[in-house]
């Protein structure tokens, strides 16, 4: 396909419920979608995948991942389609060596040195990730005039956990250890990853993204005195490259265990939307937030994998707490591959039906 880069987000995107929420209107009922909404729950995702080869010949190859992509969006109807990809695309173009292994998950090539960043090129090449701008674009193409088309990063931190392990690790003990040890380095490469996100998110913007969000999976792990410096700065780095460039531009900002910074957030959140887990009490949390802020969230993933009246529960719950605000009806973190379809088609009807229990809503 050819390139056809705009120079600022769709300007028909005010008309898509989850735009207009991240501009800071409340809709009623809230729009809907969910993380990892293409993924392995999903019968036709397991038969593409399996067309595909490895995870990443999935990721790289843009006719079978723009059909996942859509995948959820023709079942359900989601409010917002996000391309279908990975956070670990990014090191893997600087350079560092990803693979997937089945069931166990990402191993990388370690980045613990200085010598080892130097062998990572010094910007992103966006040539090699031509084929996932290619999905935005196939996806842009396809997608119903109301729906969102999102696109995504990892944070800083959290890529350069996976980096510095190796791979996934409960407690990121390894990343921690080295930005104690080595500041310099850890510097170094969380800055790396800044000015590369930031260049990734802004091609994905030119290439027909309505909105990105960023993913920082790892931030409970850090203590307070390394949150700022290694987690929210980096991340606001990456959000004002992306206005500067872009300034239309419309960013989420997702922090995984956010709970202990939440008057921070709340108060100098990063983006245009706080991602929130499902750790947070929403009717605690939201009054003490400023009334426009958009948020996002925050159904347990596992109350969606029990279904009934866990699930009911649980999206009213949500409902309840966010009638009369901005904000985007999802997953406290992504959807799990065990969940039953017809749990995911049961939250998004009490999700859609909340205009006949409350009333119209704002």
């Amino acid at each position: 396909m050819q390139d056809s880069f705009s120079e600022s987000p769709d300007a028909d995107a005010t008309a898509k419920p989850v735009c207009r929420v991240l501009d800071g209107a409340p809709v009623w009922p809230p729009p809907v979608w969910m993380m990892r909404q293409a993924g392995r729950y999903l019968p036709e995702y397991r038969a593409t995948r399996a067309k595909a080869g490895s995870f990443l010949d999935l990721c790289y190859n843009p006719e079978l991942a723009a059909e996942v992509t859509l995948q959820p969006i023709r079942r359900f109807g989601f409010d917002a389609a996000i391309m279908f990809s990975d956070i670990l695309v990014v090191p893997h173009a600087l350079g560092a060596e990803v693979t997937f292994q089945e069931g166990e998950g990402p191993r990388l090539s370690q980045t613990r040195s200085m010598e080892d960043l130097e062998r990572l090129a010094p910007a992103l090449p966006l040539e090699k990730l031509a084929p996932v701008f290619e999905v935005l674009q196939r996806v842009r193409q396809e997608l119903p005039q109301d729906t969102a088309l999102l696109g995504f990063c990892g944070a800083p931190w959290t890529v350069a956990s996976y980096m510095i392990a190796g791979k996934g690790t409960p407690d990121q003990a390894p990343a921690r250890t080295l930005a104690y040890r080595d500041p310099a380095l850890m510097n170094a490469l969380i800055d790396r990853l800044v000015e590369a996100s930031t260049a990734y998110l802004i091609r994905q913007i030119e290439s027909g993204a309505d909105a990105v969000q960023i993913f920082e999976s790892f931030g409970a792990a850090l203590p307070p005195i390394l949150f700022g410096p290694l987690s929210l700065e980096p991340i606001s780095r990456i959000v004002a490259g992306v206005k500067a460039a872009k300034p239309g531009a419309r960013v989420i900002v997702f922090i995984r265990g956010s709970g202990g910074h939440m008057t921070q957030l709340g108060w100098n959140c990063p983006g245009d939307a706080l991602g929130l887990d499902w750790t947070v009490d929403l009717a605690h949390v939201l009054p003490t937030f400023p009334e426009h802020l958009p948020t996002q969230g925050n159904l347990d993933p596992l109350a969606l994998l029990a279904g009934g009246e866990a699930l009911d529960r649980g999206v009213d719950a949500v409902l309840d707490a966010v009638e009369g605000r901005p904000h985007i009806f999802n997953l406290g973190h992504g959807i799990l591959p065990e969940t039953p379809v017809a749990h995911v088609e049961r939250m998004i009807e009490r999700v859609r039906r909340a205009a006949a229990r409350y009333g119209s809503g704002p």
